[in-house]
């Protein structure tokens, strides 16, 4: 029970921390298509994120994928961009974008998940439980997840509701920002 414990808190930490910039710009866009009516979509999507990240982690423990680090730490920023760049793309599409963003959540969850592997990978090698380990990883990334999209929603709720900005205007606020922070971030991380 304590390696439950362990990994669910690392999966937490793996969203909730102050160093999950990525991850938390990832579910910013993501969801800032959604509001509080359409949880039961936004819940799907996190967890087809989920997936693809618990994938990708799996494979890479059991050994079956590598990738070169300096690759994966570049287009992490990159699904983040074009995330939020499809978000403003689609704006004036509704439901579309909503639609498109289940494939970029479940696909680009690959690319993510390889960015935790080699950390994960070790711990979990030295560890007999790996099954039980990803599990409790899995499980804390997704509850981390639900409460990142819980405060988006809520903030969402307050500014659409109660301060009358106009979704669109959300929508093309949010998506603006998180495209320039993860273009930024790409420059950064250029793996040549």
């Amino acid at each position: 029970m304590s390696d439950l414990v362990f990994y669910f808190s690392l999966g937490w930490k793996h969203i909730i921390s102050t160093e999950a910039l990525d991850h938390q710009l990832f579910i910013l866009a993501l969801a800032s298509v959604y509001t509080f009516k359409d949880i039961k979509q936004v819940l799907i999507l996190v967890t087809a994120f989920t997936i693809g990240h618990s994938l990708t982690l799996a494979l890479s423990v059991l050994d079956v994928i590598r990738f070169p680090s300096k690759w994966v730490e570049f287009l992490i920023p990159c699904t983040i961009f074009i995330t939020a760049l499809n978000n403003i793309l689609q704006i004036n599409k509704k439901g579309r974008s909503a639609k498109i963003n289940y494939y970029l959540a479940l696909g680009f969850g690959l690319i993510h998940g390889m960015g935790f592997a080699n950390a994960i990978r070790i711990m979990l090698a030295k560890d007999q439980s790996i099954g039980m380990g990803l599990f409790g990883f899995n499980i804390g990334l997704e509850a981390g997840q639900i409460v990142v999209v819980a405060i988006i929603l809520i903030f969402a709720l307050i500014f659409l509701n109660f301060v009358k900005i106009k979704r669109r205007d959300w929508i093309f606020f949010l998506s603006s920002g998180v495209f320039a922070l993860a273009v930024k971030m790409a420059v950064e991380r250029l793996p040549f």
